[in-house]
């Protein structure tokens, strides 16, 4: 437990002698230089806070110098207390972050800004359920970048705690309970010892005032019993020690009046059936010792089976290690002693093995855990460098947070994953609140609504009395919505509306899908079957609704044609080919003609088609076989001498190296860089460009651009279009065909 400090007063305004005589005592244990850095930061906490009093009757000076005093006792570095000092700077008048860094260095700014955003949000904790609690405590640690503003605030809470007696009633029931819900837990969390305890039993003393007072009394009242019986332990052991050669530290082991409530009601125990209230640690150098010292009190006095714990050989999960046994002592009661090494002890008291696992049986967040793993590591790294840790910000690369927790108006704390937007929030909280979503402020100020959110905003949505969501919301480019409740909700308010409109709607997406890459008109009931749809307007609805994107649909279409329709033609037309003709010639691997074999073949210039449009074959005269696409004006144009040339054809199964020529049509808003953007795309899908005509409209500022490309098949085609049609200022892309 962190003692009352002896350098300051309890109570009025700190003079000029109380300071000295607090700094000199600091000044055995830190350089001359750090103690006048302090000097500068309790000067300017003095004209800062000048005649100002605490809601507990104290000085705020003094209250800010004892804060420090117990960081201090933790052995933190001079940076923390100078950050304690100046922690209520924020919000008085001429405060000027930009000067305290130039003061006092970025460490220290960081911690006074942290400490008093996490004071704000921390102090509004009024919820009765324990998940909105949770969300709060996950909150503070995703802000607290530094662990040291963590400590600072634990520190300050303990600076209240003890003064809580100077404050009304209804008062300290608050207080104590927020900090029982929050930093109690915290300091567990972070295995500070020293002030989780004394935080605990003041919860106790003013949430349970009559349990606490029936334990304080119990244990006074058998005080002097229990102390002369902890002497005789502790003498009888440490005579034993010295025989066998082993230096030892024996102590009897402080009570805690909250630990000992806690037992007792969680197993139903009697105050005499607890173990720990009379119990002793013994301090050692070397494991082997701890394990020495542990067979001489078990040939002392009788074990206890079934209360004997190894905790070096196979420690908690959270790293914590000693040797806990119970024995029978000479009166016939019980007695616990913990046996570890001065490394074990220094660890466990200062952070480094805290077991909030095991204390609060909570389901582990590896997120979390990672980083209070860190915030403990950084603790032992202070033990054995003895000041402040390199590089003691968290890196934000290293813990970038897979989940976020913002605040509503009245301060409930809502967890989002990483990257969330004001939709996502919106319809966190309730799905009405989604859909009138028309804007948001964050922190006070307007952000679109596709602004990712950050852990500790305070967001507030602004709504219209009706209406409904957008479309554009669904859009993954627009990045309007990250979460899967949001995006459902707002799927299933389109699903409700009008369904003759959004067959409408579906019917107008899906041609605009077809034609944008020149597919010919898809067959509905086969297109609709494969989606698992009875009714062709269910497919269409679903498309209008967002269910299914008329993009899927298009990329269905590429993928089943060879499968069905295609490939049986290819199979039938080359089985009678195969009869007639003993090795019949696939033009270049590509094109398989019926009944004409040895034919050289190439694709039409007017419409240039790509597998797997539907195609036919034309005997030129002297030139082959030109392929066209069914749907070709050049074909559909055609008198009857010429249509007596036409003949099947269908594209082959082995075309895997072949490669086709396609002219896509794209128009944009006309910019510097953007014929470096349109190609650029080409060049990372490793497409060859073949021709490039572009022209400008200089009243309109339009661009139009005829582009000229090798492809191997629709898909690769439908790919590049899409990536063109992500391009800023792009107005459309598509396949430009006869």
């Amino acid at each position: 437990m962190v003692s009352l400090v002896t350098q300051l007063p309890a109570e009025g305004v700190p003079s000029e002698a109380d300071i000295d005589s607090w700094l000199q005592a600091l000044s055995a244990r830190r350089p001359e230089k750090e103690i006048e850095r302090l000097r500068r930061a309790i000067a300017q906490a003095r004209r800062a806070h000048r005649g100002q009093v605490l809601v507990d009757g104290m000085d705020r000076l003094l209250a800010l110098l004892h804060t420090a005093d117990t960081l201090d006792r933790l052995k933190l570095d001079t940076d923390t207390l100078v950050a304690a000092i100046l922690s209520e700077l924020p919000g008085e008048a001429g405060y000027d972050p930009e000067q305290l860094r130039r003061d006092y260095g970025e460490g220290v700014l960081r911690m006074v800004e942290q400490v008093s955003r996490i004071r704000e949000l921390s102090a509004s904790t009024a919820q009765e359920v324990k998940e909105d609690i949770e969300k709060l405590r996950r909150l503070v640690l995703d802000l607290a970048t530094d662990v040291r503003s963590i400590l600072v605030l634990l520190a300050k809470r303990l600076r209240l705690m003890r003064q809580l007696k100077h404050t009304p009633p209804e008062f300290q029931r608050r207080i104590a309970m927020e900090t029982r819900r929050v930093h109690s837990p915290l300091a567990n969390r972070l295995g500070v010892w020293q002030l989780k305890w004394e935080l605990e039993d003041l919860c106790l003393r003013y949430l349970e005032p009559e349990v606490y007072k029936d334990l304080a009394s119990r244990l006074e009242g058998k005080r002097s019993e229990r102390e002369a019986f902890i002497r005789d332990v502790v003498e009888r052991l440490q005579a034993l020690c010295r025989e066998h050669g082993i230096e030892a530290e024996i102590m009897g082991r402080p009570k805690h009046i909250h630990s000992i409530w806690n037992k007792m009601r969680q197993k139903d125990l009697d105050f005499d059936q607890v173990y720990d209230v009379r119990a002793v640690r013994v301090l050692v150098d070397s494991v082997s010792r701890c394990y020495e010292v542990l067979g001489m009190a078990h040939g002392l006095w009788r074990p206890i089976p079934g209360e004997f714990d190894d905790y070096i050989a196979h420690p908690k999960p959270n790293g914590y290690q000693s040797l806990h046994t119970a024995v029978i002592g000479d009166d016939g009661r019980p007695l616990e002693i913990q046996v570890r090494t001065r490394r074990m002890h220094e660890l466990a008291e200062r952070g480094v093995a805290a077991h909030w696992r095991y204390k609060e049986n909570d389901q582990a967040d590896a997120e979390l855990e990672r980083r209070v793993a860190w915030m403990r590591s950084w603790l032992e790294q202070q033990q054995e460098e003895g000041g402040a840790a390199a590089g003691s910000a968290v890196q934000d690369d290293e813990f970038e947070a897979r989940r976020i927790y913002v605040l509503t108006p009245n301060s409930k704390v809502i967890e989002l994953p990483n990257g969330a937007t004001p939709i996502d929030f919106a319809y966190a909280i309730h799905t009405d609140v989604g859909h009138r979503c028309r804007g948001a402020k964050v922190d006070g100020r307007i952000v679109p609504l596709s602004r990712p959110l950050r852990s500790g905003e305070r967001v507030e949505i602004l709504t219209t009395r009706e209406g409904g969501p957008s479309r554009d919301w669904l859009n993954p480019q627009n990045g309007y919505v990250v979460t899967s409740r949001a995006r459902n909700r707002i799927r299933l308010w389109f699903k409700h509306q009008d369904h003759e409109q959004h067959v409408h709607m579906g019917r107008s997406a899906l041609e605009r899908e077809f034609h944008r890459l020149g597919l010919p008109r898809p067959d509905l009931e086969k297109l609709a079957q494969r989606f698992h749809f009875g009714q062709v307007e269910d497919f269409l609805a679903a498309i209008g609704i967002g269910e299914v994107s008329a993009i899927q649909a298009a990329n269905s279409q590429l993928e089943s044609r060879p499968r069905d329709k295609a490939l049986e033609a290819d199979q039938a037309i080359s089985e009678r080919v195969r009869r007639r003709r003993p090795a019949p010639r696939e033009a270049a691997g590509a094109v398989v003609v019926e009944g004409v074999g040895d034919l050289m073949t190439h694709m039409a210039r007017c419409c240039k088609p790509v597998p797997p449009d539907p195609i036919v074959g034309y005997i030129t005269r002297g030139r082959g076989i030109t392929i066209h696409r069914r749907d070709c004006r050049v074909v559909q144009k055609m008198d009857a001498e010429n249509r007596s040339r036409l003949v099947d054809a269908v594209w082959s199964q082995a075309q895997a190296d072949s490669r086709f020529v396609v002219d896509i049509q794209l128009l944009a808003q006309d910019r510097k860089g953007l014929l470096r953007d349109v190609t650029s795309v080409f060049a990372n899908a490793e497409i060859s460009v073949l021709g490039v005509s572009s022209q400008s409209d200089r009243r309109a500022e339009r661009a139009s651009m005829r582009i000229t490309v090798e492809v191997g098949d629709m898909e690769e085609l439908a790919r590049a279009m899409g990536q063109l049609a992500q391009i800023p200022d792009v107005i459309d892309v598509r396949r430009q065909v006869s």
